[in-house]
């Protein structure tokens, strides 16, 4: 981020937060939901799902009883899936070269 981007930023979050308290807690989470609702989210490159898989830790994190519970549950899913692929791939090119 270029220091006329950020200045950009500020001035923007100025204008929504005006007559706000910047140091209050609420007010910050409220200025970094906006800045997460107006950031271009595009999903077709490494970057845009890399902040996608960042916002979806940084939920995880906040969340507390069962939508952590849930949010590790689709982890361990999601990992398992990926061992289960990776071994059955394993498994092909093993008995490829040697069936």
């Amino acid at each position: 981020m270029e220091r006329g981007d950020r200045d950009e930023e500020i001035e923007r979050l100025e204008e929504d937060l005006h007559g706000l308290d910047p140091d209050d807690p609420e007010v910050q989470a409220f200025a970094a939901h906006r800045d997460r609702m107006q950031r271009p989210n595009s999903e077709a490159t490494v970057e845009g799902m890399l902040r996608g898989v960042d916002d979806f830790a940084q939920s995880v994190n906040r969340a507390d009883g069962h939508r952590r519970l849930v949010a590790v549950v689709v982890v361990v899913l999601i990992l398992f899936g990926v061992l289960f692929t990776l071994w059955n791939a394993f498994l092909f090119v093993f008995s490829t070269f040697l069936g």
